[in-house]
């Protein structure tokens, strides 16, 4: 059955808002603020971790059926602990809590008084965030009219407008990139599209894109990945250019003001740069809407995929867990939830990302069962400690054999290791088939 353009217009801008939270938001303009002037290179970078690899992640999952398809792979107990573990990060762990921190810390906490608890009005302003998430988890099939009809467009369009009043009224002034970004500009731009954490979310998404393609008529496999693939260019196109109007005013502010503690104030800057105090109201809409589709979305697959794996738990009795562990975790404020983010996502970025693209080339060694276990094992030992040295945690006798690899200090030392790795399990690969057809020729000659 053929998908009406209209409808596949709403699927479309409905993965725009799964993938467009609150990472989407304030690392594009904190990326511009401190790559000043190597803001394009950078952004080259954080392009393909935050764009490329996503859509490419959605397709992926929606041809195999699912993350835990695509992750069996690698073996079954891995395909349970990576799956479960990628959803608890991106979702009550990490993903969900950032989504409800963002805008209080944006359109509320600046605006109190000053003699407020600010932990008092983030626990209500978070009560009732989450009270109109559930509200909207609890009716999951009407979430593609909600958010792909009404929250999207209206989203849309505020950032457009936000953009060409920068155009019209924003102060241009660019400075030279800070240190990180001046030594490797396109690495460091690559490294801080994890923080968006849509590749990890893409592996979780492609199977909700292809299950919502499915309540629109289209039940073929093959025609369920055309429009998944549709859909995911279409999104991407639409978070690339968000994303390039974000860090070009954050790059054209470079100069303005000094760097802010996180994206969110950064972004703040610009906002009242160009509207004063009034553009608060503005600022709190785009923020609450952004985070509040994706917060949805990722409560929604979330439960789904719990109360599948655990059925005597109902998909409402889950949305109601994870909702009430997201509340809690969100309450320990932006900073410590960024803090706790960046070393999680270190660990386990890298074998996301191999995954996917083992996945997209599967069908050169679908018969070697050596390359997805060696190659994921490998680089995931290799991130964890990458992770551990960042999270400084006292192993310096492992961290000093690891620094020897190329591209290390960089964070990048998975990619010669996944390399290195993939080179052995082909040629491993073709070894065992040559000893199979040997054994084969022997058994057929003994009868």
């Amino acid at each position: 059955m053929k998908l009406s353009k209209r409808n596949m217009t709403v699927v479309s801008f409905m993965l725009f808002s799964l993938f467009f939270g609150a990472g989407n938001l304030i690392f594009p303009p904190f990326l511009g603020q401190n790559a000043g002037s190597h803001t394009p290179a950078a952004m080259a970078g954080f392009l393909i971790t935050a764009v490329v690899l996503p859509v490419l992640g959605v397709v992926v999952v929606a041809q195999f059926d699912g993350l835990d398809k695509l992750s069996q792979n690698v073996g079954p107990k891995f395909s349970l602990v990576f799956t479960v573990l990628i959803y608890l990060s991106i979702g009550p762990g990490l993903g969900i809590p950032r989504a409800a921190s963002v805008p209080f810390e944006m359109a509320v906490a600046p605006y109190l008084p000053k003699n407020a608890n600010p932990s008092v009005f983030m626990a209500l302003y978070s009560l009732v965030f989450f009270s109109v998430a559930v509200w909207l988890c609890l009716n999951p099939g009407k979430l593609v009219n909600r958010i792909g009809r009404v929250l999207t467009p209206t989203l849309l369009v505020l950032l457009l407008f936000l953009f060409v009043s920068f155009l019209f009224r924003g102060v241009v002034s660019i400075k030279p990139a800070e240190e990180a970004y001046a030594a490797a500009p396109f690495l460091k731009g690559f490294s801080e599209g994890y923080n968006t954490m849509d590749t990890i979310a893409a592996l979780n998404f492609g199977l909700v894109i292809a299950t919502t393609l499915g309540s629109f008529g289209p039940n073929d496999k093959k025609e369920k990945v055309k429009y998944t693939v549709s859909a995911g260019l279409f999104a991407g196109g639409i978070l690339a250019a968000i994303y390039l109007m974000l860090s070009f005013m954050g790059m054209c502010s470079s100069g303005t003001y000094e760097i802010q503690e996180n994206g969110a104030w950064t972004l703040r800057c610009i906002v009242f740069e160009i509207f004063g105090a009034p553009g608060a109201w503005l600022l709190a809409a785009i923020f609450t809407l952004a985070c509040l589709t994706t917060c949805v979305g990722l409560i929604n697959s979330i439960s789904q995929f719990f109360s599948t794996l655990f059925k005597k738990v109902s998909y409402k009795a889950w949305v109601f867990i994870i909702t009430g562990f997201s509340f809690l975790v969100c309450n320990l404020g932006l900073n410590a939830i960024l803090s706790i983010s960046i070393p999680v996502l270190n660990a386990i970025y890298p074998a996301a990302i191999v995954l996917i693209l083992l996945g997209l080339f599967n069908r050169f060694f679908r018969n070697n069962r050596v390359v997805y276990p060696l190659v994921v094992a490998v680089t995931a030992v290799e991130s964890v400690v990458y992770a551990l040295e960042g999270a400084k945690v006292p192993l310096e006798f492992l961290y000093r054999a690891m620094r020897r690899l190329p591209l290390y200090g960089l964070g990048f030392g998975w990619v010669p290791v996944a390399l290195a790795t993939l080179a052995v399990s082909l040629l491993l690969g073709l070894f065992f088939q040559k000893n199979r057809a040997r054994q084969s020729r022997r058994e057929a000659a003994a009868v």
